[in-house]
């Protein structure tokens, strides 16, 4: 099987589940299968948005991130779940524990994807055998169903998992670029984005193949390295290896302050609390990540420290729901004496596009009342472009000497914990 094996370069694939938060349901549940079937953070009509849905579903219109109502409205038949996140993690380990049999360089990306390089495990069959041989054994031992795209580096592999859904395998090669990938709009390339490909559109770049031949210069201009990045992709060259340790980084983001004097004051503590708060947002909104877990760090006048967490219920990325909860520990657990240092820390972070947010009737009512602005903002982005009206808070600047920082940021896994280095 060898010859089956470029010489030199890699063989890799991405594995991308199908509806994975569904087709967990289903698995667990089998009268579920071949029906329209939603996850969303809450049940009751209007009360979330869909997370994600069946192909059944999606043939009726239902799409995630659709509001519950709306969806019900095109599809009535359509059976509503509440997400369960910890059978998900048990699925998702499940998954990257048959990965990991068919080589140690695996790269989990998501909860449901991930990076395989298989270029040294020809004795197992060649490539196309050995995707179609994790599909079954996902199926046969997991009943989940996924996509494969395989490919000689990632971003082609990723591009051809997409092809073909469900239950697709795909084989793209550098040179089946310009055919299949070059005459495609510039949006539907893995790696741009809205804001981007108008950017792009605006100097004359439609297609990918616009891209692939793009002047350096004006596309450093406009979207600095990243736009070097977009045309090797365009080629279809990505150097990127498939990295197992990436799952190993499990990092928070934090601030504390060490007080100028020992403070005993409530009220002067909770402004330096929200203070705090405020800078943990804006470097959360800088990585674009939300966060389940926040703690508080109290180090008292007598040094005696303490640090509390909570496990929230669903994502949060504002300032306002940092400092509340972090208000909340912080009441909670404070004895009175005086402090000396305070610290507020986002952990068990997401990227954005990966958050969730389950919404309680309380935080519902809220989203639910700012609905008309929301499709009026929504109409005017479409019309002229998406930067056209920005949140006030998303022009705010990053605070200046932050010197009291106590930890960087990463995206942190929690489904992935098995990944950590003992």
């Amino acid at each position: 099987m060898k010859e089956m094996y470029p010489k030199k370069g890699r063989v890799i694939l991405h594995v991308d589940m199908n509806s994975f938060y569904a087709s967990v349901e289903m698995a667990y549940d089998p009268s579920l299968k071949g029906k329209a079937l939603a996850i969303a953070g809450n049940p009751e009509e209007r009360r979330g948005v869909v997370v994600t849905c069946s192909y059944e579903a999606r043939k009726f219109g239902v799409k995630t991130t659709m509001p519950v109502w709306e969806a019900k409205k095109l599809c009535p038949n359509l059976i509503v779940k509440r997400p369960n996140f910890e059978r998900y993690r048990t699925a998702s380990k499940g998954m990257f524990e048959i990965l990991q049999q068919y080589s140690e360089l695996v790269e989990p990306v998501s909860i449901d994807e991930g990076y395989v390089d298989i270029t040294d495990s020809y004795e197992l069959g060649s490539p196309l055998e050995i995707a179609e041989q994790i599909q079954k054994q996902l199926m046969r031992e997991l009943d989940l169903p996924c996509s494969i795209g395989i490919a000689p580096n990632r971003f082609l592999a990723k591009t051809a998992s997409d092809m073909k859904k469900p239950l697709g395998i795909t084989v793209l090669r550098k040179r089946d670029v310009p055919k299949f990938l070059w005459p495609l709009k510039v949006i539907e390339m893995h790696g741009v984005g809205r804001k981007t490909a108008e950017k792009l559109n605006n100097i004359g770049i439609m297609t990918i193949g616009d891209l692939a031949k793009a002047n350096e210069i004006q596309l450093k201009a406009l979207l600095g390295i990243n736009g070097l990045r977009l045309k090797e992709r365009a080629n279809g060259i990505d150097n990127r290896p498939v990295d197992p340790e990436a799952a190993a980084e499990f990092k928070s983001i934090g601030n504390s302050t060490t007080l100028p004097r020992d403070i005993s004051n409530q009220h002067e503590l909770l402004v330096i609390l929200e203070h705090l708060a405020e800078k943990v947002y804006l470097r959360m909104k800088r990585k674009k990540v939300f966060a389940a877990i926040i703690g508080v760090t109290i180090r008292y006048k007598d040094r005696h420290t303490i640090t509390r967490s909570k496990k929230l219920p669903y994502n949060i990325s504002s300032k306002e729901e940092i400092f509340t909860e972090s208000k909340d520990l912080f009441l909670k657990n404070w004895n009175g004496d005086s402090i000396r240092l305070l610290g507020v820390t986002a952990s068990d972070l997401v990227e954005k596009k990966q958050a969730v947010k389950q919404l309680d009737l309380f935080s519902y009512e809220k989203d639910a009342a700012k609905e008309p602005l929301m499709e009026t903002l929504e109409q005017l982005r479409r019309k002229y472009g998406e930067t056209i009206i920005e949140p006030a808070a998303d022009l705010a600047q990053p605070p200046q000497n932050e010197h009291n920082s106590v930890s960087e940021t990463s995206f942190s896994k929690d489904f992935l914990d098995f990944f950590k280095k003992e």
